[in-house]
């Protein structure tokens, strides 16, 4: 999403040469979207990674795009069409639902997905920001090889019922926004200083305005420090953390547009954190000790996470 829409304009240019220097340093795993940029990121990743295609997964979502939320599936088929001629590629390895249609019974929606994949279009099945309860209907109509919802220190929604579900029914679990949208690299700035077109001057702009930001930044420091002494980055201990919780059936997806950020993210696999780390952090950084929720209240209500 970060070299299409959401942080502000990233040059062409210099998102296809983080691309391909992801390759070098090892990254296999690339995650796109219809509504990331109106096409634009599938299309710059099908025109910047054909030539490895062989070598690398590309996941993709449909179900929303600039008009809204649409599962029903002739939208499905239509989308997973176009997805693939941008990507240049004859099927895509991983294909979610990116949002549950309130409209259409989930699993028309993965009827859907199952028959893209009995016709070759996809390999693997999954759905993005669903509950539990969404979950286990969705397993009823066919098998759910993936679920993506946001995950990180100051966003444990997923710890309620989702990891659990998942785990039950052997579904990948992939946080997005691992690194609470840049807030745990320690270099982010509150709203007052962000392009108008930062999603963290909109949607999700209640940790990062006013009281909230100045609050929640105070935890940075005692974050900086366990970082310190774990000899990484903030951002390294951010994703760590994740791994240490849950490496066999989780697989964290942090975006960027910066190339020394996507170098400095993949050192994160190295981190070996001790239990007594992890529940420090567990303390030091949850729900309870965050000002601000995730999103504002418009936008919590089109995400199905789990409501109690």
């Amino acid at each position: 999403m970060n070299i299409s829409s959401g942080y502000g304009p990233a040059e062409d240019s210099e998102s296809a040469t983080m691309l391909l220097a992801a390759i070098d340093h090892g990254y296999t795993f690339f995650d796109t979207a219809t509504l990331y940029g109106h096409g634009h990121s599938e299309t710059l990743l099908g025109t910047t990674l054909k030539e490895h295609r062989k070598n690398i997964v590309l996941a993709s979502k449909c179900g929303l795009d600039a008009n809204g939320i649409d599962g029903r599936p002739a939208t499905l088929h239509r989308q997973c069409d176009a997805s693939l001629e941008k990507l240049k590629t004859d099927f895509i390895d991983l294909y979610y639902l990116h949002r549950l249609d309130p409209e259409v019974p989930i699993e028309e929606s993965v009827g859907a997905l199952a028959d893209l994949q009995q016709k070759g279009k996809i390999r693997a099945i999954g759905l993005s920001e669903v509950s539990t309860s969404i979950l286990n209907r969705a397993m009823t109509e066919h098998q759910i090889d993936t679920l993506q919802s946001e995950y990180s220190l100051w966003s444990r929604t997923p710890e309620r019922k989702i990891l659990q579900a998942c785990a039950k029914h052997g579904v990948t679990f992939v946080p997005f926004s691992p690194l609470g949208r840049g807030f745990f690299t320690g270099k982010t700035s509150d709203v007052s200083t962000l392009p108008d077109n930062d999603l963290r001057c909109s949607i999700a702009r209640p940790r990062f305005e006013g009281q909230n930001f100045i609050e929640n930044c105070k935890l940075l420091e005692p974050f900086a420090d366990i970082a310190q002494q774990n000899d990484c980055s903030p951002a390294q201990l951010a994703l760590a953390w994740l791994l240490a919780k849950h490496d066999r059936n989780m697989v964290p997806i942090p975006g960027t547009r910066n190339i020394d950020h996507m170098i400095e993210n993949a050192g994160a696999a190295q981190v070996d954190l001790s239990d007594e780390t992890v529940a420090t952090l567990d303390a030091l950084i949850n729900e309870s000790t965050v000002k601000g929720r995730r999103y504002t209240d418009a936008r919590m209500a089109e995400a199905d996470a789990e409501k109690d």
